[in-house]
């Protein structure tokens, strides 16, 4: 199982040896370092924890520079575990190159904030007529009953925040690899805007 942590720079297209558009997002994936391999001996499990993104020695608290220390590696902004997996030793880099054309993956990542919506752009709703009178337009319709039980049911679908909270987007295929400049191609959107932080895992 692959897995890297990356930043998202936006979107683009390919074409395939058919001529067809692929729409891609390209990913900036790594190089990430192994800065702690945790083994089921003595965590309980195994995972190999990766850091992603160089960050200056006075930014980072001393809990962590004191774990940056004993790694005997650089400070990284950004930390992430690969769960499974124990084959790899502190220092060891995790590139683009473990990754091949074809593959699946899912890529996680904070999706983008859209502030307080309504329910039609929030859930879909289709909402009411635009005109000949109507006075329902946007609005969610009834959302309880009468006099029992005399309250609105909790989960329903209503207006609200709505993005900025982590989500995965499941079944996406590795359309093109560039080790040289660390850069990932996968086929259609990932969570997050542009610098956003994802990882990405095959399936």
């Amino acid at each position: 199982m692959a897995a890297i942590l990356g930043k998202k720079l936006g979107m683009s297209q390919l074409f395939n040896e058919d001529g067809e558009r692929v729409p891609v997002t390209v990913i900036e994936a790594g190089p990430c370092t192994v800065t702690q391999v945790k083994t089921v001996e003595n965590d309980g499990y195994a995972a190999l924890q990766i850091g992603f993104g160089e960050v200056k020695e006075q930014r980072v608290n001393k809990p962590l520079a004191g774990h940056f220390k004993k790694a005997g590696v650089s400070p990284r902004r950004h930390l992430a575990e690969i769960r499974g997996r124990d084959d790899a030793e502190v220092g060891d880099e995790i590139t683009v190159a473990d990754f091949e054309v074809g593959q699946k993956v899912k890529v996680s990542g904070v999706s983008r904030g859209k502030g307080f919506a309504g329910v039609i752009k929030r859930h879909g709703f289709a909402g009411g007529p635009g005109s000949h009178g109507a006075h329902f337009h946007r609005a969610p319709g009834s959302v309880g009953a009468s006099a029992t039980p005399s309250r609105v049911f909790k989960g329903l679908r209503l207006p609200g925040h709505m993005g900025n909270r982590r989500c995965t987007q499941r079944g996406l295929t590795v359309v093109a690899t560039d080790p040289e400049n660390n850069l990932l191609m996968v086929k259609g959107s990932v969570p997050g805007g542009t610098n956003a932080v994802v990882y990405i895992e095959t399936i």
